[in-house]
């Protein structure tokens, strides 16, 4: 398992391979759907975001990432590093995680409460009228995840 810092550097990104468990911390943003269609007006320069919806328990689980695709090549131009979610990727979106020099980290869905207990901080920092939909800038430790797809063209699904 290998222990990896946020926010992604590139040497980092060159070294992470499809199918590496990682465990992610630092900062990253969580955004899901309503956000993206807002739109993600944070600075992304290196940055992770975790698709997922957080619950005031503090819980929070990974959603589908394919839902974000139409945003995703966007985000990817802005210098985005990093994405966490569940399931595959559309083929134009792969091919930007690559052509980009970014990663997609994918967790398993259905254990929000053990992944709850890696985030560390959580504060709003966008749309709070969203409530759980709600962009927020959370501080993970020991984030478990795997390296779905590389830069290298590596691709956990295949």
């Amino acid at each position: 398992m290998k222990k990896v810092k946020l926010p992604l550097t590139p040497e980092v990104v060159k070294q992470l391979k499809a199918g590496d468990e990682v465990l992610l911390s630092g900062p990253m943003f969580v955004a899901r759907d309503a956000a993206h269609k807002r739109g993600i007006k944070v600075p992304l320069k290196n940055e992770t975001i975790f698709y997922a919806g957080p619950t005031p328990k503090g819980a929070i689980g990974p959603t589908t990432s394919s839902r974000m695709d139409p945003f995703t090549i966007p985000l990817l131009k802005r210098g985005m590093s990093g994405a966490v979610g569940k399931g595959e990727r559309s083929g134009d979106v792969r091919r930007a995680f690559k052509k980009y020099k970014a990663v997609y980290f994918v967790t398993t869905g259905g254990i929000a409460a053990l992944l709850g207990r890696t985030v560390k901080k959580s504060k709003v920092i966008a749309y709070p009228d969203l409530g759980p939909e709600a962009i927020l800038r959370i501080e993970v430790r020991d984030f478990p995840a795997w390296v779905a797809y590389d830069i290298h063209g590596g691709n956990i699904f295949k």
